[in-house]
């Protein structure tokens, strides 16, 4: 078989090659195994997995699935990833720095990126990255992206600030499953609670395995967001979900990075070694956000790198508040045991450099937990005015659920079950506020860390009014309906 020649050197859609891609799904392997690493194919899922209703996603020549992500300092770099036909062959975006009247064009800058041939279930695409680079700190600009048609409308954002600054942003479980269906409501809601200046998300964006369309998934994902998602930069996290199954020649079972996290997320390249496409750091308004990979620390040896790289980036972090956002759990919340791997190497990282949030997912359930002893410790310390930290939360977005194991009754601070949910935390000065919504926006769980002098921070609970503890009894779940919170074991 052989590969045309010319621009982005795009993989011809033959019959051999429809052949040759029907082989490597059997294989679980890809086309991209087939062309130039500057190619990627999607790992279409087998005929019989299910597609969303009325195929709404199929390419157009106008651009969609546009997704804003910040630079490594978000005061003067952004960018943003859009997918456009496969006609529109340059990645091409125009931004000016906002006016109140209907002149953008008359000061717009074109800026070019980079473009990646992207064949799917619905059809031939591009997907093309640009990066707005010398930007204004505590600037409004606004951008618009190129399809074959022509130019989509005009998106702002803001930059950060170059010092502390009070600012919000969002924390996102898994979205997973049910992403339009079920979770779209969740997200919808979390930005219709305030203005939100970042939204993080702690993994396992989309299922990616065979309850329905790949390519489906992502379309719904973006939508889910909407055009929140190209004004409000987007942190993820991977999680195992963004990582297909591989059986590697030798016959030992191995994990691949799927083929949409590079494409929709132009993310900062400052992460650790071996690891350049999943882990980075945000530095945002006297914050730092530091994203780590679980899935290749667990599974692909990339544990020793991230950790040391955690380490470093930490000791050289100058922020007054340090996030750390990664997938699976180190304290769980469904599963029976904790990810003691991960704690074994990065709880004695967070503790020595006093990290005030761990972000993440995995469990589909919630949970918050200020004291590794239990839930009676962590109250004593409170009332003894004792440090605490780091506080670790794992939430849920999306439809899929499980049960909560039997330390959830005396570890952590809160749990739910069977409960859709997001964060809303606000940073201003020495105080962090966190506060917990159901879908439907009612408050379930909130705490403030107070900074002290000495560096460590005093956790003090709410006396506000907030939803009971929510979870199954027995096969009835916490609304009254059936329990749809599966055991994990």
């Amino acid at each position: 078989m052989s590969l045309p020649k010319g621009e982005g050197a795009a993989f011809a859609f033959t019959k051999e090659a429809f052949a040759m891609k029907s082989l490597c799904l059997a294989l679980l392997c890809s086309v991209a195994t087939l062309v130039p690493l500057a190619v990627v194919a999607d790992d279409l899922p087998p005929l019989e997995v299910p597609r969303t209703a009325g195929l709404p996603y199929g390419v157009k020549s106008i651009p969609d699935r546009i997704v804003l992500t910040p630079g490594a300092n978000p005061a003067v770099e952004m960018a943003v990833s859009f997918r456009t036909d496969s006609l529109q062959r340059t990645a091409q975006a125009q931004i000016a720095v906002a006016v109140d009247g209907p002149t953008l064009e008359e000061k717009a800058q074109t800026v070019t990126g980079t473009t990646t041939y992207f064949p799917s279930s619905n059809g031939l695409a591009h997907y093309q990255q640009v990066r707005f680079t010398g930007l204004t700190p505590d600037t409004v600009y606004a951008y618009r992206v190129k399809g074959s048609a022509g130019w989509s409308e005009w998106h702002q954002f803001k930059t950060a600030k170059t010092t502390p600054e009070p600012f919000r942003f969002m924390y996102l479980g898994d979205t997973q499953n049910g992403i339009l269906t079920f979770a779209s409501r969740v997200i919808r809601q979390g930005f219709h609670e305030g203005k939100v200046d970042l939204v993080v998300h702690a993994g396992d964006l989309a299922a990616q395995r065979d309850n329905l369309d790949h390519d489906d998934e992502w379309g719904e994902w973006t939508q889910a967001g909407g055009y929140n998602y190209s004004m409000v930069p987007q942190i993820p996290a991977t999680g195992n979900h963004e990582y297909a199954d591989l059986i590697l020649p030798d016959g030992i079972e191995s994990r691949r990075l799927g083929p949409y996290w590079q494409v929709q997320f132009a993310l900062p390249a400052n992460g650790a070694p071996g690891v350049e496409k999943t882990s980075y750091f945000v530095d945002y308004q006297g914050a730092r956000f530091i994203v780590l990979d679980g899935t290749a620390a667990l599974d692909l040896g990339q544990l020793q790198s991230q950790t040391q790289w955690l380490d470093k980036t930490l000791t050289d972090s100058k922020a007054n508040w340090n996030f750390v956002l990664f997938h699976q759990p180190i304290f769980t919340c469904a599963r029976p045991n904790d990810t003691e791997v991960l704690k074994a190497a990065w709880k004695p990282v967070f503790d020595k450099h006093k990290v005030d949030l761990v972000l993440q997912g995995h469990d589909h359930c919630y949970s918050r937990l200020s004291s590794e002893v239990g839930r009676a410790a962590g109250i004593t310390a409170r009332k003894g005015g004792k440090a605490q930290g780091p506080v670790y939360l794992v939430s849920v977005t999306g439809s899929k659920m499980y049960g909560l194991n039997n330390r959830s009754g005396t570890q952590p601070d809160k749990v739910a079950e069977a409960t859709e949910l997001y964060q809303i935390i606000d940073v201003d000065g020495a105080r962090l506020k966190l506060r917990s919504y159901t879908a439907s926006g009612k408050l379930y769980d909130g705490f403030d860390l107070e900074r002290r002098k000495d560096g460590t921070n005093r956790l003090l609970e709410l006396k506000e009014p907030m939803l009971a503890t929510r979870k199954c009894i027995g096969a009835v779940g916490p609304d009254g309906g059936a329990c749809v919170a599966d055991p994990k074991d």
